[in-house]
């Protein structure tokens, strides 16, 4: 009975490791229009595809999440190429976050705070499901949240590891904390 059982349990986290790494989240298509952009900070070409989205005009505002301390305004403006009048009109850095739950948490913040009816999130492809998970606790019901997956080259390593970090995630939800 217990083999059984521990074979099954086996199956299923096989299978469900198969569909995470394989079915990775995809790019909005850019004629999505949301009330703002949210991109949380970690891997190479997130930020980039953030100013790029609202420099294109398909969100009027962005909030970085998760941006380092010593990281000052003008250099973040000279990183990412932005423009003086769009970094003080339309860019809040945001450093209160420092992992993917208190960046859901400083997101509805900010979202609450700017009356954003809909937001598109900004993360890595593979880091997508959790920061979804994440966000879904912290933000207001009424928000519509659009993914915007990166795509990106994950190691067998990093799956690995986000595949379990989404399933202990889940599990703490489901056991309401």
């Amino acid at each position: 009975m217990f083999r059984r059982f521990f074979a099954f349990a086996l199956l299923i986290w096989l299978f469900g490791f198969l569909w995470f790494a394989i079915a990775l989240p995809r790019p909005l298509p850019d004629d999505v229009h949301t009330d703002a952009v949210i991109v949380l900070t970690g891997s190479q070409g997130r930020i980039e595809h953030a100013v790029n989205v609202l420099k294109a005009g398909s969100a009027p505002r962005l909030l970085v999440s998760g941006v380092d301390r010593e990281v000052k305004p003008k250099e973040f403006a000279a990183e990412f190429s932005v423009s003086p009048r769009l970094m003080a009109c339309c860019i809040t850095l945001g450093y209160q976050a420092y992992d993917t739950h208190s960046n859901a948490m400083e997101a509805a913040q900010w979202v609450s705070e700017h009356h954003a009816g809909s937001v598109r999130l900004v993360t890595a492809d593979w880091h997508m499901r959790r920061a979804m998970l994440e966000l879904g606790r912290e933000m207001p019901a009424d928000v519509r949240v659009e993914r915007d997956a990166v795509a990106s080259q994950p190691s067998f390593g990093a799956l690995f590891l986000e595949y379990h970090k989404l399933l202990a995630r889940a599990a703490l939800n489901l056991a309401g904390q």
